[in-house]
């Protein structure tokens, strides 16, 4: 048999997602370098789009738990930048269809900034709702973070325009008129709230770059508000802004001469 050409190997591999194919099985035998390499690099591809889409089947245990129990619109709650000197703390709550499949999604943490993006935009395109609320400096000191994370969560939730049946949290217990579940990272268990952590950190990412077009100096689009020692020195050399949590260490440190 005539052996075909790498370029037409490489198509012919780009239609197939079984190992036991019989095409895969006369490639196994042909004895050129160069179809080995692309045979081995197919392979791999074929297991690390396994590991995902096994990944994405045991993020739903929780959505699929939930429609056993008679439950269909399901959102999924988290929140982003409790713990930064400036900018607000962001909530977002997100309805996914039952049809929902986006391999490789995950904590917002566990991916990149461009991944992130890319994501967050199939998110809200594919998405039954989607709810945004942000809490900001003045309100976070006013309230303290942890009742400024309830507010922001509860607002996004309100903000759905569409009624949850069951709410799925990460880590945070909330008093709200649906049903709902607090799961202890839950934004890598479950791929409601996978993609709400998503929809929340580029959502205050974008906010966080919009706002270092005013204060540059702080570098809020390099640090998004977090503590780093370039952030703390332009504190002490440029002082503190509108947009900086005046109750936070080091800022209130700042405010009364401690720093």
């Amino acid at each position: 048999m005539e052996k075909l050409a790498i370029a037409e190997i490489e198509k012919r591999l780009a239609a197939l997602d079984e190992q036991s194919h019989p095409f895969i099985l006369q490639l196994e035998k042909d004895d050129r370098k160069g179809v080995q390499t692309i045979l081995t690099r197919w392979k791999k591809k074929q297991q690390q789009e396994k590991r995902l889409k096994d990944k994405f089947f045991e993020m739903t245990q929780y959505e699929r738990n939930c429609r056993l129990q008679g439950f269909k619109a399901i959102a999924g709650v988290d929140e982003v930048g409790r713990g930064p000197l400036a900018g607000p703390v962001v909530a977002a709550a997100v309805i996914l269809p039952e049809d929902f499949y986006l391999p490789g999604l995950n904590d917002s943490k566990q991916l990149s900034e461009k991944k992130r993006q890319e994501y967050a935009g199939i998110i809200r395109t594919e998405a039954t709702a989607v709810g945004v609320s942000m809490i900001h400096a003045e309100e976070i000191d006013d309230l303290n973070i942890y009742q400024a994370t309830k507010k922001a969560m509860k607002t996004a939730i309100a903000s759905l325009g569409h009624n949850p049946d069951m709410v799925l949290i990460d880590a945070m217990k909330l008093e709200l008129p649906f049903a709902s579940e607090s799961i202890i990272k839950g934004d890598a268990k479950s791929i409601s709230i996978a993609a709400a952590s998503i929809v929340a950190k580029v959502a205050r990412d974008e906010w966080m770059k919009e706002l270092a077009g005013h204060y540059p100096e702080y570098r809020f689009d390099q640090n998004m508000g977090y503590g780093t020692k370039e952030h703390i020195e332009a504190i002490q050399n440029f002082g503190v802004t509108p947009y900086h949590r005046k109750t936070f260490a080091p800022v209130k440190d700042f405010i009364y001469g401690d720093l």
